[in-house]
């Protein structure tokens, strides 16, 4: 990692070691080799993975001792876990350390960091890596988890422009393309591109699941059933947690779908053909054409 700013982490704590916490962990070990990085995990069988698998080259389980002595904190939970997390940490953090995180909202975090980081808050980078797999844990960690996928930072107003660069590079070294854009910005984006999808999904899901024919309807369900509804097979705990975090956007976003469903059930009611091929056609080509460039 020669191209860090001033020199890498020597002490990495990773505070929840699961698939991008883990790559993450990978990631760093291949760009520096003299990394040590601490993990904690509530997940013992997980954690004690992680060590196995050497993804980590030590294993606590009180994240206040994670962060001890560390000079990078990367916090690798539930958005709902978060503020739990900053509240053991920040007595052991040293002076300089930096902090991050990888949550999928950034507004409930920034806030929650402000409010208990103090001094430190000036060092805290929130960070949103636009990458994951359909597997979790430490086991499906991979080194390239991020190559040529985006990291999205927030820097916060008033923090330190040093610990921005540094995960800028970190994040580079990992193989990601990096991008800057205010918390607000951030949050309206991934509601619309990320959290309403999967809402969307799950609502599917469960309407079929509460049917009284339910088995029925699933045995006859194919690939296009398969594909809307993969990423209904996400963490509940994980999407209830985004799910309220960016409630204000995520209501709007949904008020603004229904308008669109009340529009197909106008066009079917009316048998209004050409109406109806329009609209699918104007989707299948946005469709396309994101396809082609992405």
């Amino acid at each position: 990692m020669s191209d860090l700013i001033q020199k890498p982490p020597q002490r990495l704590a990773i505070i929840g070691v699961g698939l991008i916490g883990g790559s993450f962990a990978l990631a760093m070990r291949e760009a520096t080799r003299d990394v040590h990085i601490v993990g904690c995990d509530r997940d013992e069988i997980n954690l004690a993975a992680a060590r196995h698998l050497g993804v980590i080259n030590s294993a606590v389980h009180e994240a206040a001792a994670a962060v001890h002595g560390a000079d990078m904190v990367l916090i690798a939970v539930p958005v709902g876990q978060f503020e739990s997390v900053l509240q053991q940490i920040t007595p052991t953090l040293s002076s300089t350390a930096i902090i991050t995180d990888v949550g999928s909202t950034k507004g409930s975090i920034v806030r929650s960091a402000q409010a208990i980081l103090g001094s430190a808050f000036k060092r805290f980078v929130p960070g949103h890596p636009i990458a994951g797999a359909e597997y979790s844990g430490v086991r499906a960690a991979r080194a390239d988890l991020f190559r040529n996928r985006s990291v999205v930072l927030t820097p916060v107003e008033g923090g330190d422009k040093l610990p921005c660069e540094i995960m800028r590079k970190c994040w580079e070294a990992c193989g990601a393309q990096v991008e800057e854009m205010s918390v607000l910005r951030h949050d309206a984006i991934f509601g619309v591109v990320s959290h309403l999808p999967h809402l969307l999904s799950f609502a599917l899901v469960y309407d079929i699941a509460t049917r009284v024919d339910a088995d029925t309807l699933f045995r006859f369900a194919a690939s296009g059933f398969r594909a809307f509804t993969r990423i209904a097979g996400s963490s509940p705990e994980m999407w209830r947690d985004i799910g309220l975090a960016n409630r204000d956007v995520l209501l709007l976003e949904i008020a603004r779908y229904r308008e669109h469903l009340d529009r197909l059930s106008e066009l079917l009611t009316q048998q209004n053909a050409t109406g109806l091929e329009e609209f699918l056609r104007l989707a299948r080509e946005a469709r396309r054409s994101w396809a082609e460039n992405s």
